[in-house]
């Protein structure tokens, strides 16, 4: 159990944490136009989605001001279940962003291997839709590097070091744009 901790510290030490700003500073303006921030993940990396989710719309709710406006893509099992038993596993997320999403909107996406095709798609799609797009993945990024418009990588390839640092990478964000909020005003 120490060797993981002492791994994860180490390897969060050489995060570039110049494209976690990036990623702040964009949702910080996506805030300001009225936007929204969809998240969407698959297993330990839904959760991740699901909890970014939350933290941006409660957690970065400050001064009496609303938090971001914010939907989770993996939160709604009869809307995950109909869309892979109706159409395809691998369409769950980008038919949701074609009901839900407009040019302007962001789309967060977490992925350990950077290939799962459903994400794949969503990146695609976003791509396509003047959706802007910023990916969580791990090692080289999977087929997500080049794709996603803004990639933060986890500088390993093991996957329960992976999603412990976009949780990290999740909760110093939702720290810094908290704030971020609590020192400007926010209408």
């Amino acid at each position: 159990m120490s060797n993981h901790i002492i791994s994860v510290s180490e390897k969060l030490l050489k995060s570039d944490l110049g494209v976690l700003y990036e990623i702040a500073e964009a949702l910080l303006a996506v805030k300001k136009n009225g936007d929204i921030i969809f998240t969407a993940g698959n297993g330990g990396s839904g959760a991740t989605a699901s909890h970014m989710a939350n933290d941006l719309i409660k957690g970065c709710a400050v001064n009496g001001n609303p938090g971001f406006r914010a939907v989770s893509l993996v939160d709604s099992s009869p809307v995950l279940t109909c869309l892979s038993n109706d159409f395809s596993y691998d369409d769950v997320f980008s038919f949701q962003l074609r009901s839900l999403a407009r040019p302007g909107d962001i789309l967060i996406v977490f992925s350990g291997s950077g290939n799962s095709p459903n994400i794949i798609k969503a990146l695609e799609y976003a791509r396509k839709n003047a959706i802007k797009s910023m990916a969580f993945g791990g090692g080289a990024g999977g087929k997500m590097n080049g794709l996603a418009d803004t990639l933060m990588l986890a500088p390993t390839e093991r996957m329960e070091e992976i999603e412990d640092m976009h949780m990290v990478y999740e909760h110093a964000l939702s720290a810094y744009m908290r704030e971020r909020l609590s020192a400007e005003v926010w209408y």
